[in-house]
């Protein structure tokens, strides 16, 4: 099945390999030559702009954006928008904010296109272990695109099986139909912010362990652990195994004080819409919010805790630390991401 790319970054880049690794042809556009390129050598057909694009592709139409939440999403939707026919299909697999999807999809609809919005976590690693995906878009549309999206997911046997599970089969592949226009969003929203609460666990837990030897303690209390070990024997039974601890083992076991990181940790908005959905609907969630109020903190002091968050975001995202302290209200150096002006 054909698809379409806008954006060849580390998400869309990785996403077009894996499908074309399936066997299902891509049409690829960046405006950077080299990432067209990149992939024309692997496979994909490259298009020097979205007109392009959109001729390369037989109908019905697929078009995945896979761009920065914001005005570059709203661009790239508005300009297909203009050139796709009805009963085409625009996605948008970014972290934008869920509200402006249901807009989007609104407007799409008045045209008789069809729009999906895709929660996508995975991270730079999805090439190889899959993506899940949180869908959110008109069933028929979701069933349309099936063979996309079971080619993306890890599949059914990347975890034990739920016993008596009796639910959509999709969701044991590792992607769920989780509602209409928004409810994509709004699902990874909220994974991130679990996410942030996660993360700041086991920051806050390995902080406490690295500073078992204080000198405030007496001697006879300090003890000298050796946190790589630690991580290492807690990956192997242990009821806080996982995909974070096991990224968190690794850099550990790289470099045990975490030398290369400077404890700054950026947001990258989920956690500030997740929070702001809770105040909405008068949801009580002090550990995810704790966990947000913590990475701004971190700009201000960085401790061991937060060395061990910022080894965590670039083991599963690779997200880099900015160079700089971001200036106040941005995030990761840039205007903080939310709805178009």
């Amino acid at each position: 099945m054909q698809l379409g790319m806008v954006g060849l970054g580390r998400m869309g880049g990785n996403i077009v390999r894996r499908l074309l690794r399936a066997g299902h042809p891509c049409i690829a556009f960046d405006r950077d030559a080299a990432a067209r390129e990149a992939l024309a050598a692997e496979g994909a057909t490259p298009a020097a702009d979205l007109p392009a694009m959109v001729a390369a592709l037989a109908a019905p139409r697929a078009i995945w954006i896979m761009l920065p939440a914001g005005a570059a999403t709203e661009e790239a939707l508005a300009t297909l928008a203009g050139l796709l026919s009805p009963g085409d299909v625009l996605i948008d697999g970014g972290n934008s904010f869920w509200k402006d999807s249901v807009r989007r999809g609104a407007m799409l609809r008045e045209k008789g296109l069809h729009f999906l919005d895709i929660g996508t976590s995975g991270g730079v690693w999805g090439l190889e272990r899959g993506y899940c995906l949180m869908i959110g878009g008109e069933e028929a549309v979701v069933r349309r695109l099936d063979p996309i999206f079971a080619a993306l997911v890890p599949g059914k046997a990347a975890a034990p099986p739920t016993p008596g599970f009796a639910g959509d089969p999709r969701a044991e592949q590792g992607y769920v139909h989780a509602g209409p226009n928004g409810a994509g969003h709004f699902t990874k929203m909220v994974h991130n912010g679990i996410e942030y609460g996660m993360m700041q666990a086991f920051a806050e837990g390995l902080d406490i362990l690295k500073h078992a030897d204080a000198e405030a303690l007496p001697p006879e209390q300090r003890l000298a652990l050796n946190l790589p070990d630690i991580t290492e024997a807690w990956r192997r039974g242990s009821v806080v195994a996982s995909w974070l601890l096991d990224l968190t083992a690794q850099a550990l076991h790289q470099d045990p004080e975490l030398a290369g990181f400077s404890g700054h940790v950026s947001d990258s908005g989920e956690g500030r819409w997740t929070v702001q959905a809770a105040v909405e609907t008068a949801v009580s969630a002090p550990v995810l919010t704790a966990a947000l109020y913590a990475r701004f903190a971190s700009r201000d002091e960085a401790r061991f805790g937060a060395k061990v968050l910022s080894a965590q975001r670039k083991g599963f995202g690779g997200h880099l630390e900015p160079a700089k302290p971001a200036p106040g209200g941005a995030v990761d150096g840039k205007p903080h991401p939310g709805r178009p002006a």
